[in-house]
C-alpha cells in the first residue's frame, strides 16, 4: 500500500492547480492580447464654451472668487484665466456634483472628520445654496452690491470672513463653503487641462511639473536634477483624437 503524507498531497494539489491555471491562461491569450487599443474610457475634453451648471450670476461670483484665491502675479495668471471656474462648473455638472458613488439614502447625522461627508447635501446643492446666500450677505453688508461687483479689498474681506466664520451665510455653513470652494479651486488650478482648469498648463509650468509624458525612464537616476522636459497634458499626446 502506498501511503501519501499531507505535505505530498498538498504539494501535488498545488502543482495540479498551477498547471490548470497555466492552461486556462494560455487559452485566454491565445491569438493575441485580450485588449483592444483605444478601448479605455478616456475623459471628455472640456472646452470653455458656456456654463453647464452655473447660471450667469453664479458664474460671475465663482470667477471673482477664484481670482481672489489665486490672484494673478508674475508667476501665473489668476484663477479665472487659468479656468478654475470652468473646472468647477464641469465637475458640478458631472458625477462629483451629485455625489455619484456615495451612499445617499441616510440616515444622516453629524460625524467626525475621519468619517468623511455625512450630509444629504451634494456639492452641486451646496454651491447653489451658498452662492445665493453669499450674494444676499454681500448686499446687506456692502450697500446692495453682489460679490462679483465688490472691489478687491471688499472681496478679500468677505472671503476672510467666510474662512473664519465671521461672515455668515443664511442657511449654510460659511466655513464649510470656504473649504469646499478652496479645495475645488486648488484642484482646478493643478489638474490636467483636459478637465477645464490649468489652462495652457500655467500651474504645471510654474511649479516645474512636466506632466503626462509616457516615459520617464531616462530621468530615474538623475537625482536632484531639474527636469527639463516641456510640460504636456493628456490631450497633447499625438494619438489623442477626442
Amino acid at each position: 500500500m502506498l501511503l501519501i503524507n499531507r505535505r505530498q498531497l498538498l504539494g501535488s494539489s498545488a502543482i495540479a492547480l498551477l498547471l490548470s491555471l497555466q492552461s486556462a491562461r494560455a487559452a485566454i491569450i491565445k491569438g493575441g492580447l485580450p485588449w483592444i487599443p483605444g478601448a479605455a474610457d478616456p475623459p471628455t475634453r472640456v472646452t470653455p464654451d458656456g456654463w453647464q451648471f452655473f447660471n450667469a450670476q453664479e458664474a460671475a461670483a465663482v470667477e471673482a472668487f477664484v481670482d481672489r484665491l489665486i490672484p494673478a502675479d508674475e508667476l501665473s495668471p489668476g484663477g479665472k484665466d487659468c479656468g478654475c471656474a470652468v473646472f468647477i462648473d464641469r465637475q458640478l455638472a458631472g458625477p462629483y456634483g451629485r455625489f455619484a458613488g456615495y451612499y445617499m439614502s441616510g440616515p444622516f447625522q453629524e460625524g467626525t472628520k475621519q468619517q468623511g461627508p455625512q450630509s444629504p447635501i451634494t456639492p452641486a446643492q451646496h454651491y447653489r445654496k451658498a452662492l445665493a446666500a453669499l450674494d444676499a450677505a454681500c448686499r446687506d453688508k456692502f450697500g446692495g452690491k453682489v460679490f462679483a461687483d465688490l472691489n478687491d479689498a471688499q472681496k478679500d474681506e468677505a472671503i476672510g470672513g467666510l474662512e473664519h466664520g465671521t461672515f455668515k451665510l443664511g442657511g449654510t455653513d460659511s466655513q464649510e463653503f470656504f473649504k469646499l470652494i478652496l479645495k475645488d479651486t486648488q484642484n482646478g488650478f493643478l489638474a490636467d487641462p483636459i478637465y477645464g482648469g490649468n489652462r495652457d498648463l500655467a500651474a504645471w509650468k510654474m511649479i516645474g511639473f512636466p506632466g503626462t509624458h509616457y516615459d520617464y525612464r531616462a530621468w530615474i537616476d538623475r537625482h536632484n536634477q531639474r527636469v527639463t522636459l516641456p510640460a504636456i497634458g493628456i490631450a497633447d499626446h499625438p494619438n489623442w483624437s477626442l
